[in-house]
């Protein structure tokens, strides 16, 4: 090879290996990490062993230690939990269920890990762990062993507590090992929704049947951390692993992984000159403070509080401000990929139907279904009756006023207007028998009977509303009550 053929990849090389030395990391901008599964290799890191708060990404270690137990004979799927005062007492999001109500372990973890449900988390660990504080000692250990040096865990869910944090070096060290030793398992990170009764509640991490190969994992958000999310991916037979902690929003969070995810997927022809970073388990830890975005994510500057399950559309295009911000990726002749939220995230995910939930011991066929009725059913405002049923029951009632007073409220048909005006034109005019029971116009006590010809033209456009819609006329006296 020539001198001069040799220099531009010379150079590519030493400004590679001067980035990853000498670049400096922004602590307070976000946390970012790319590898493969199986090998632990790393394909891009930044800040990835400064501490973070991880949120509710936490409940990937929940799941983790709740499924070892599994596997180990501890527990079983069907094991029935109970929901206690604490657990009831956590804050949102939550499923929300009344101390005492029973839940199996299977359709716990499908509601914590869609939901994001903190009260859930709390039920997992007193069922499995015994207490919330016997439960995040078991967290600590499995950390410990799986050389997490960076995490330390205080609850299940992920809600802020002094001491809780973990950083993305951890965070890819944990999701491979959940790959790796719990792979029957795996349908719990990326379950596309869930459904209990008349709720439905849809995977947060927005990839998942929008990106190509997406397969997991979870979401996470409180105010300090920033938006968070591990994710992966499969192609050809190949998963990688994404850490983004602190983006700014739900949608930047999906974009960046999907980046990290494109960059790593397609790789570059000149990428060998890259120095290699070895393993994310030889990536050195940081003695630092974890970052605190409080102000940035929730303070009077941002336009509206931000949310776990918030839906913003921010579009981003990547080129020199990446957001991956390491030169190393462009002196190594890898190129900038652009993603753009309104494309990663139009229209709906391609997904399967969410998962029915329920409460209770396990079921099994159509006693799911009967349960699932059950549920939508205890969930309908009692004050909303079905439309097919509104007939049955005015003709049932004999008496004029009680039949408006009952149909008012379970009539919600938006033609009140029309129908109080014809009312009012026949308010002070006798009513021999009460018009839900009238199956002709009222002829003889509308109209005098020297002018026929203008009774079935006047009384139709009296009684036609007024006998199927006449309920929804008297709603401004007697408002429907509110489910």
């Amino acid at each position: 090879m020539s001198r001069s053929a040799f220099r531009p990849a010379s150079l590519a090389a030493m400004l590679a290996a001067l980035a990853l030395t000498c670049t400096p990391q922004k602590a307070h901008a976000e946390a970012t990490l790319v590898i493969e599964a199986d090998t632990g290799k790393v394909l891009q890191a930044e800040n990835a062993t400064y501490p973070w708060y991880p949120a509710s990404v936490t409940k990937i270690m929940t799941a983790y230690v709740a499924l070892k137990a599994v596997k180990e004979g501890r527990m079983t799927l069907d094991s029935l939990l109970t929901v206690s005062p604490i657990a009831s007492a956590q804050a949102p999001s939550k499923m929300g269920f009344k101390p005492g109500t029973t839940v199996t372990l299977d359709n716990a973890l499908k509601m914590m890990m869609v939901k994001s449900a903190n009260d859930i988390a709390v039920v997992i660990a007193e069922g499995v762990g015994g207490s919330v504080d016997g439960f995040a000692d078991e967290m600590n250990r499995n950390a410990q062993r799986l050389g997490m040096t960076q995490t330390h865990y205080v609850n299940p869910n992920g809600l802020p507590a002094e001491g809780h944090v973990s950083s993305a070096r951890d965070l890819g060290i944990l999701a491979r090992a959940f790959f790796k030793d719990l792979p029957e398992y795996e349908y719990f990170v990326h379950l596309p929704g869930i459904k209990f009764g008349r709720r439905t509640t849809m995977n947060f991490n927005k990839l998942i049947g929008r990106y190509p190969g997406a397969d997991g994992m979870k979401t996470g958000f409180i105010c300090a951390s920033g938006f968070n999310l591990v994710a992966s991916a499969t192609r050809n037979g190949k998963r990688l692993i994404a850490v983004v902690l602190g983006a700014q929003s739900s949608a930047q969070r999906a974009v960046k992984a999907a980046q990290l995810l494109e960059r790593g997927f397609s790789g570059n022809k000149l990428a060998w000159l890259r120095p290699s970073m070895g393993t994310v388990d030889q990536l050195a830890p940081i003695d630092a403070s974890p970052p605190d975005l409080r102000d940035q994510m929730c303070g009077p500057k941002r336009k509206r509080p931000a949310a776990e399950d918030e839906d913003d559309d921010v579009e981003i295009a990547t080129g020199t401000e990446s957001s991956d911000g390491n030169p190393s990726m462009y002196a190594a002749g890898l190129q900038p990929q652009t993603i753009k939220t309104t494309e990663l995230l139009a229209g709906a995910a391609a997904l399967a139907p969410p998962v029915i939930v329920y409460t209770g011991p396990t079921r099994t066929g159509s006693a799911i279904a009967a349960a699932d009725a059950a549920e939508t059913e205890a969930q309908t405002p009692k004050g909303k009756g079905k439309k097919g049923k509104k007939p049955q029951i005015a003709a049932a009632k004999p008496d004029a006023k009680p039949e408006k007073k009952k149909d008012a409220k379970s009539d919600t048909k938006p033609d009140a207007k029309s129908d109080s005006k014809s009312d009012k034109k026949t308010a002070s005019k006798p009513e021999p028998k009460p018009i839900a029971n009238s199956a002709k116009p009222l002829s003889g006590d509308l109209k005098p009977p020297a002018k026929p010809a203008a009774k079935p033209k006047d009384a139709s456009a009296a009684d036609a509303p007024k006998s199927s819609s006449k309920p929804a006329a008297d709603k401004k006296s007697d408002p429907p009550p509110k489910g």
